[in-house]
């Protein structure tokens, strides 16, 4: 049991963790010499970064996947968090529900903000509001990233509501 219960800590931390990087990381969108998220755009051959703010075109856009991504992120700690109260309050044989439903959520937003990205990403690199042409890049690592913490916490919060609490 203790094996078990170190697995699913380590894997909801990884989850975590990929949430963060995905989030804050500057490599959603990347091209030979620019890299830019949801936060900034950065030219590699001047080393400037612009943030992006109001005066892009698709701004809407680029606000609802920030909001999601941070969402996704501050639930996954958060149940994490309930998952160690519930580990100390549950009785014997109860299930993690509340646990997999805060996980869920976070599964549930950070697939909004990748759909959403997604679906956006050739209106947001229009924009001529970046200062370098952004529209002949692909998508980054932070962006997969963002992808494989969707698979993660989907499967932690399948893996929750499955778990029982044991001795």
């Amino acid at each position: 049991m203790l094996i078990l219960l170190a697995f699913i800590i380590v894997f909801h931390i990884t989850s975590a963790a990929l949430l963060f990087i995905s989030t804050i990381d500057n490599a959603w969108w990347v091209g030979d010499n620019f890299s830019t998220d949801v936060w900034r755009m950065c030219d590699r051959n001047t080393s400037i970064c612009v943030a992006i703010t109001d005066q892009f075109r698709e701004y809407q856009s680029i606000q609802a996947v920030q909001a999601t991504m941070i969402l996704s992120t501050i639930f996954c700690c958060v149940a994490f968090l309930v998952f160690i109260l519930q580990l100390f309050r549950l009785k014997q044989g109860e299930r993690f529900v509340l646990t997999s439903i805060i996980q869920l959520l976070s599964c549930l937003c950070v697939m909004i903000a990748a759909s959403v990205y997604t679906d956006r990403h050739e209106e947001l690199h229009q924009s001529m509001e970046y200062g370098i042409e952004v529209s002949e890049g692909q998508y980054g690592y932070s962006f997969v990233l963002a992808w494989i913490a969707f698979a993660f916490t989907l499967i932690s919060g399948a893996m929750y509501l499955v778990l029982r609490k044991r001795k």
